[in-house]
């Protein structure tokens, strides 16, 4: 064999061994690293709902608009609210003047003699006060009731966020309790990340992650808890609230995923979050964690 014919050979040989070698290397990175493409940013959702029933008036949002905590969503026709109002009023001033009447006719009573009124009728005076006085409470509870009431027709913003899913309209009947939009919670923005079962020994409450969004857009976080539960396919509950176990068993067995909940530290300035769309999540350990911290 030539001179030519061995280094031709060895060559080969290196190149052949160099892309074994970083193949290897890939295959392991890929396989044993902590990190998954599986990761979805998710956000605290507040559903809005009247606390009362009535004719919506005004819509003065729009959706997909940023609003502040406290800003008006929806206004609830008034009318028949302020008319309760001034109905508990009423009755308040009416059980108002009972309550004076019946305290009157006590003190005088009490002040006669025995020999002019009986002890039961200063007895019976007394109670009357009495239940005077527990009425004219009750009312002043109607009247609260009735000015929150009131005010609940203003339905406002819960939190600073962004309104997703606007679909009432002026004219609208709403019903109390009845979810008429939703709020996003712009402060409450995190992601999960889905990691496969055997590379949780990698991870740890605390450790810092990259985060890289489709758009390329990078975000920068730690993990803040690790799921402890996930939902067993294989093991539902029968009629009985028995285990149906499944008798099948598949001869290749797919890692479970668990949620790994990840706090944002950094979101750079234009980087626009939406509650569902995915990034890339990367755990950094040994040298880059390190020199993160």
């Amino acid at each position: 064999m030539s001179r030519q014919s061995i280094i031709s050979f060895l060559a080969t040989l290196g190149v052949v061994l160099a892309a074994l070698w970083l193949g290897r290397s890939l295959w392991v990175n890929y396989m044993e690293s902590p990190w998954t493409r599986d990761g979805r940013v998710r956000a605290d959702v507040v559903t809005v709902a009247p606390d009362v029933a009535g004719l919506v008036l005004e819509v003065p949002v729009h959706d997909n608009q940023t609003v502040k905590k406290g800003d008006l969503l929806l206004q609830i026709d008034p009318a028949r609210y302020r008319l309760a109002v001034d109905e508990a009023r009423a009755l308040v001033a009416a059980r108002r003047a009972s309550l004076a009447m019946r305290e009157q006719n006590a003190r005088r009573r009490l002040a006669l003699d025995e020999q002019v009124v009986s002890r039961e009728d200063r007895d019976d005076a007394a109670n009357a006060a009495a239940a005077a006085r527990a009425e004219y409470r009750r009312a002043l509870v109607q009247l609260e009731q009735a000015e929150l009431d009131l005010a609940r027709t203003r339905v406002l913003a819960p939190v600073d966020g962004y309104v997703t899913n606007l679909a009432v309209r002026p004219g609208d009947y709403a019903q109390a309790g009845a979810a008429q939009l939703a709020v996003v919670d712009r402060h409450s923005y995190w992601v999960y990340g889905y990691f496969e079962e055997t590379k949780l020994p990698l991870l740890e409450i605390g450790a810092r992650v990259d985060m890289q969004l489709m758009s390329g857009q990078r975000l920068e976080g730690h993990i803040e808890s690790i799921a402890r539960a996930i939902y067993d396919r294989d093991n539902p509950q029968s009629r009985e609230l028995i285990a149906d176990v499944n008798p099948t068993f598949n001869w290749v067995r797919l890692a479970q995923r668990v949620p790994v909940r990840i706090a944002l530290d950094r979101v750079p300035d234009g980087v626009l979050l939406a509650a569902g769309i995915t990034c890339t999540v990367i755990v950094r350990q040994g040298a880059a964690a390190a020199q993160a911290q």
